[in-house]
């Protein structure tokens, strides 16, 4: 019997046992009764989450298929979109456009620093003719948030070009009123802040969206976004779903109406205060520098001088049950990434943050985690 771990990489998340045991239920036709009143559920709440009143799918595959949907059905040869580079999500997103023949303008920037309304307001102008703004809203590598992001659809919108957002390390997690920002087409992932299972993403699509999706040419079979709003009219999908994952996303996203979004927000807002304070008080820095970019759902820490990342992480995993992430591609050995999403508590934050103190120390490193601990605490007592 493996000895139950504490999950806290950058996704998936742990789930609750009330998720899981909702997987268990028998298999249902996916033409039936009985999930058309689970479709509905689930599209319900989706759009409580999404806060929005438009349309909603859920696709059976991960967030980076939901964000190939999105590129394929957006996207026709030839056309230019804009993409703040951040991150490897970012240039992740760039390559899907790219993939599909669309002309990626990327603007580049350092990493862990996030786009500003000023940096798209000047490619805006400068490239009148691309047709969008994709934007990773929560850059998973690097632990930053676009905090600017309803000042960027305002500028996109004033020249006509969609905006398309990636949050699917952030729906549920930090604030993002689709309706009220305007955003045109946003999606998510199940197994980060919603506490579900890897293998769903879900996507909430704008009327005005729609005008350019049905013009799209060689749209994807699989993927096809016209398509799947004909069979959600029948509160089905196009092809066979993921039955279990939508039994388990269905309690996921009722666990969530319970405890209320804004309930959500700010308990992750908390517990990343937290993690934030005590790393500080550890003595060690946190990788983005200006604190308001700062994310809820990531977070991003400095690797001590001469402190082997592998060794630690293996340490927290074998020694104290703790899993979190290392740093991805040029931040490989330099970043630990500590995911900070689904039902995170002040527990999980102190046994987090005690697992690596411990593991710090276990490897000569000096940490006060008393004080560590202390701090995070003291969030919590406000």
């Amino acid at each position: 019997m493996v000895n139950k771990e504490l999950i806290m990489l950058p996704g998936p998340t742990n789930v609750p046992e009330r998720v899981l045991y909702a997987m268990i239920q028998p298999m249902i036709s996916h033409r039936g009764a009985e999930f058309h009143k689970i479709y509905s559920e689930i599209e319900d709440n989706l759009k409580y989450v999404f806060q929005t009143e438009n349309d909603v799918f859920v696709l059976s595959s991960s967030g980076t298929g939901g964000v190939e949907c999105v590129v394929s059905n957006l996207v026709n040869r030839g056309e230019k979109v804009i993409v703040p580079i951040f991150g490897v999500f970012s240039k992740r997103l760039a390559e899907a456009v790219r993939r599909r023949g669309g002309i990626p303008v990327e603007v580049d920037l350092p990493l862990g620093t996030t786009p500003k309304s000023h940096h798209i307001k000047e490619v805006v102008e400068r490239e009148a003719d691309a047709k969008a703004v994709f934007i990773v809203y929560n850059e998973t590598s690097t632990g930053v948030v676009v905090r600017e992001l309803p000042d960027i659809v305002k500028i996109a919108k004033e020249k006509n070009m969609l905006t398309v957002v990636d949050a699917v390390s952030a729906l549920g997690g930090d604030k993002l009123p689709v309706d009220e920002w305007e955003v045109d087409i946003c999606m998510a992932g199940s197994q980060k802040c919603l506490a579900c299972p890897p293998g769903l993403s879900m996507i909430s699509v704008k009327q005005n969206a729609w005008e350019k999706i049905e013009k799209t040419e060689n749209k994807p079979f699989y993927f096809d976004l016209t398509l799947m709003r004909e069979y959600a009219a029948k509160k089905e999908t196009p092809f066979t779903p993921a039955i279990p994952l939508f039994y388990a996303l269905n309690e996921a996203l009722k666990m969530m109406r319970e405890e209320g979004l804004e309930r959500s927000i700010e308990r992750h807002k908390r517990c990343a205060e937290a993690f934030y304070s005590a790393i500080e008080a550890y003595g060690m820095t946190i990788y983005p520098k200006e604190k308001e970019t700062r994310s809820n759902t990531v977070i991003a820490v400095n690797i001590p001088e001469k402190v082997d990342d592998s060794l630690v992480r293996r340490i927290m995993q074998d020694k104290y049950k703790v899993v979190i992430g290392g740093g991805m591609d040029k931040l490989k050995g330099k970043i630990f990434r500590i995911g900070n999403m689904g039902k995170v508590t002040l527990a999980e934050v102190v046994m987090t943050l005690s697992a690596l103190g411990n593991a710090l120390k276990d490897v000569g490193c000096h940490v006060n985690i008393e004080a560590g601990l202390e701090a995070a605490i003291k969030v919590f007592d406000h």
